[in-house]
């Protein structure tokens, strides 16, 4: 451990100026195997989530709130994995895993935020499908875009003070001790058991950011879903009731694999067992979800599937203009 002083989170004094973090593992032969699994993932969320924000970005046919919340969803899972998955990718290639006391607190606090912004906007989603099947003859009216940009930029303002009281009343505490996070990034329920002074302040302030956002947001999403079953029990046809349940299909299994996993980890019992299947769930939401959401909302998605195909033979006509444009200039000369 850092004996020396330094500067802590809000100008106040701690004695610890750098945590260590266990990690997944602390075999090295296991480690150097992760590292290409783990960069492989990264690289491919990256790729995917960019990709489908380019492409619903250049389609005018994929200009609606649905996509538009698409968009959001796949920019907020780019920052919610790269506030953790550089980091952890360098800690493989590491023989001690230091990081500074500012850099947990501003690794924390981005994930913190994009978790909590994903919260956020999943219950946005959910509403914009309760009123799709619920008043389909209004949708057009009620979400006109000034309504989703507002919505989406609520979602994140909440995640942003949300997560900065998080922050600042965690960090603020004085670390004078044990430095050692039993975990591969910053998180707080590994990080105030360190603190050497009265964490109940900061208990306090996480109990209530869970309740009103975390249960909030699930609240909401299943009371929507809740007008949503009304609404589709009463359609008569099989297919109509098919079909409107196909265009929720994709956000409730996003929103089961994010809550079940995420509930799964702060909200069962702790014991050195339960750490580390902790770590094992913690990889699922951080990393594996991020890649996973961007497949889940267009692999059944035929409105995407055109989309790209245009996109693609419009790539492919550029292409074939340019080679005859090539072509015609070099028999000029």
């Amino acid at each position: 451990m850092t004996s020396s002083r330094s500067m802590g989170w809000n100008g106040n004094y701690s004695s610890v100026a750098m945590f260590v973090l266990l990690g997944l593992s602390d075999e090295k032969e296991l480690q150097l195997i992760l590292f290409p699994v783990f960069l492989g993932i990264y690289l491919v969320t990256l790729i995917w989530n960019l990709g489908l924000i380019f492409l619903i970005r250049m389609d005018s046919h994929l200009q609606t709130p649905m996509y538009f919340f698409f968009c959001s969803l796949s920019f907020i899972d780019v920052c919610y994995s790269s506030s953790i998955s550089p980091r952890m990718l360098s800690d493989f290639l590491k023989n001690e895993k230091m990081i500074s006391f500012n850099a947990c607190a501003t690794q924390y606090f981005v994930a913190a935020w994009m978790a909590l912004a994903e919260c956020c906007l999943l219950a946005t989603m959910a509403y914009d499908r309760y009123v799709a099947i619920c008043s389909p003859q209004q949708y057009s009216a009620i979400m006109v875009p000034d309504l989703c940009g507002k919505m989406v930029a609520g979602a994140c303002v909440s995640g942003f003070l949300s997560s900065l009281s998080l922050t600042v009343s965690c960090f603020q505490l004085y670390y004078c001790g044990p430095n050692v996070i039993q975990h591969f990034f910053c998180d707080l329920p590994q990080i105030i058991p360190l603190s050497c002074s009265n964490p109940f302040i900061s208990q306090m302030i996480l109990l209530l950011v869970d309740i009103f956002v975390g249960f909030g947001s699930l609240f909401v999403i299943l009371l929507s879903y809740g007008f949503i079953a009304a609404s589709i029990l009463k359609i008569s046809s099989g297919k109509g009731s098919a079909k409107a349940f196909n265009t929720c299909a994709s956000h409730l299994a996003a929103v089961t694999l994010y809550y079940g996993t995420t509930f799964s980890v702060y909200l069962c019992p702790k014991s050195n067992q339960t750490m580390k299947q902790d770590k094992v769930l913690s990889v699922f939401y951080v990393i594996i979800i991020p890649i996973l959401n961007p497949l889940i909302y267009s692999l059944r998605n035929k409105e995407i599937k055109e989309a790209l195909k245009r996109l693609i033979k419009r790539a492919t006509a550029l292409c074939q203009s340019e080679q005859y444009l090539g072509t015609y200039h070099y028999r000029i000369r």
